[in-house]
């Protein structure tokens, strides 16, 4: 789900014990990123709604064990399984110049290094195999890779994306 001005962190799992601490999927590429999280957002009947992270510990993988300020029994944690967290887009960890969120390249212009303008981007699929660009080219619909071997130079002052595309990849949705 996409709500306005903010992230989708990661889900609330399952309780963990019965003293109101809970497993999260982070569902981001750096989980260490968010070992200080101060609060989160969980969309709770339509509403976003705060919780104060009191502790946290990251776990394997994309986990960690969360305590909430005001969240002490497992009656309190299980109606929050299933839960989506969210965070505000200014708590978004800085990146490099070279790199972007797919949030941020939204209406950027593509240029391909053969065909020339492409068309903005649409949308950017984010597949668990393969994040895609959609770019709408005189009203044809075309999926770019999200890959460095693909993407040659991001210019998000000009809003602009250079790509170097596999030979035939253009061309099969041109057709």
């Amino acid at each position: 789900m996409e709500i306005s001005g903010y992230y989708y962190l990661g889900k609330i799992l399952k309780p963990i014990g019965i003293q109101g601490e809970l497993l999260i999927y982070l569902d981001v590429d750096e989980p260490d990123k968010y070992r200080d999280l101060d609060a989160v957002y969980a969309y709770v009947a339509g509403n976003l709604v705060p919780f104060i992270v009191q502790e946290i510990n990251l776990r394997s993988g994309k986990q960690a064990a969360v305590r909430f300020h005001d969240i002490d029994d497992i009656d309190q944690t299980i109606v929050l399984v299933g839960v989506g967290l969210y965070l505000p887009l200014s708590a978004l960890p800085e990146l490099t110049e070279d790199q972007f969120y797919y949030h941020e390249i939204e209406g950027f212009t593509v240029i391909d290094e053969k065909f020339g303008v492409l068309g903005e981007i649409e949308k950017v699929f984010d597949y668990p195999m393969q994040a895609l660009l959609q770019v709408m080219h005189n009203d044809k619909e075309i999926l770019i890779p999200v890959a460095n071997e693909i993407i040659t130079k991001v210019d998000k002052d000009k809003r602009i994306i250079r790509i170097q595309a596999p030979e035939g990849l253009i061309e099969m949705y041109l057709k």
